[in-house]
């Protein structure tokens, strides 16, 4: 019997996809992370708190199957929390749930659940896995665009694809809670978590200040042609786009166009001269574990609720970086974020965004 670990996290989409995997014939275990947390807030981190715990065992021994937690407190506290911080120390506004997947959940834990002797490692995310025909494992946006993930995972290697399984990716949300009360779960009106884990519900501008108040330093706030306008509380309080809190006297209305981590500026402008029509990625990862030989026309996401934007994708140094040239100005393009490129439903790849211009 084909053996799977399900990572689950005491929420509705981890507990059915067990559900599923268990009812199509699988040898189901589940394994839940123990997540690194403030000192004194334990309690609070919406990955893996006392409650979470005790939900995950109890939806396991109502499916009556073995139950593990790993302790990778020290290991997310190392590279996603890091993640975050050097990412603010840079000016960019990084997004630590690539990190957490690409390193974490599909490193981590997926080497314990292989070291367990399962075949297959399996999560509640919302995406679709399509084997092509050279046998390389295809990702796809789920079923349901409201809940998809694959933004989060563009992070995973063609090996990684080899090991996973998404079984949640083919129902819209509302079939996965009646599918868990159909089966007596107490997750099923569960709320689903929106906040990034570590933070513990707070906004991320207090956690900077415990764990990181260097990164908010204040310094001048000028135009694209240096002209100073004001003074700004800390770089990492603001992101590309943002008009409101700037604390600007203007005849007209002004947005963060950029930041200048060597000189501590906040640049800002008029909505005129906010978008931009090129991005570079780097730390590009191509799904198929081969990187295109040529330019590409494709979607590209440059954040995970940004709507697809069309583009030519150009591959750099052996596919290492890539230059995106967008058919229209995008408002919004964050360095630190990632930018995803889809053809269709099918992901393509991504890289973490470097500049834009």
């Amino acid at each position: 019997m084909t053996h799977v670990v399900v990572a689950m996290s005491g929420g509705v989409d981890s507990s059915v996809a067990a559900v599923l995997l268990k009812e199509q014939g699988f040898d189901v275990t589940g394994m839940m992370l123990r997540l690194w947390s403030e000192p004194g807030k334990e309690d609070s981190n919406r990955c893996c708190t006392p409650d979470s715990m005790a939900m995950a065992r109890r939806v396991a021994a109502r499916l009556d199957i073995p139950f593990y937690t790993i302790d990778a407190k020290d290991i997310f506290r190392k590279t996603v929390v890091q993640s975050f911080l050097d990412g603010y120390a840079r000016a960019e506004t990084p997004n630590p749930c690539l990190v957490c997947n690409r390193l974490i959940r599909w490193e981590f834990l997926l080497n314990h659940a292989l070291a367990l002797g399962a075949d297959y490692m399996a999560t509640g995310h919302y995406v679709r896995l399509k084997v092509a025909e050279d046998g390389t494992r295809q990702l796809l946006r789920a079923v349901d665009p409201a809940k998809d993930q694959s933004y989060v995972l563009s992070v995973l290697s063609q090996a990684q694809l080899q090991k996973g399984l998404f079984p949640i990716g083919d129902y819209p949300k509302e079939e996965i809670r009646r599918i868990a009360q159909e089966h007596g779960l107490s997750v099923a009106k569960r709320p689903d978590s929106q906040d990034l884990c570590f933070l513990a519900g707070e906004d991320y501008r207090n956690f900077l200040q415990r764990n990181a108040p260097e990164i908010l330093k204040p310094g001048e706030i000028a135009n694209q042609y240096g002209q100073v306008l004001g003074q700004h509380n800390g770089l990492a309080n603001y992101t590309i786009g943002q008009r409101k809190g700037l604390g600007l006297a203007s005849p007209v209305p002004l947005y963060v166009l950029g930041k200048n981590a060597a000189n501590n500026r906040l640049i800002v402008g008029t909505q005129e001269e906010l978008g931009s029509c090129e991005l570079l990625a780097e730390r590009v990862n191509w799904q198929s574990g081969r990187a295109p030989s040529a330019p590409f026309q494709a979607e590209i996401k440059t954040r995970y609720t940004a709507r697809p934007a069309a583009g030519l994708v150009t591959p750099l140094d052996n596919g290492d970086r890539a230059q995106v040239q967008f058919d229209a100005p995008q408002r919004d393009i964050t360095p630190g974020q990632a930018a995803v490129f889809y053809d269709g439903d099918l992901v393509l790849g991504s890289g973490i965004i470097l500049a834009s211009t």
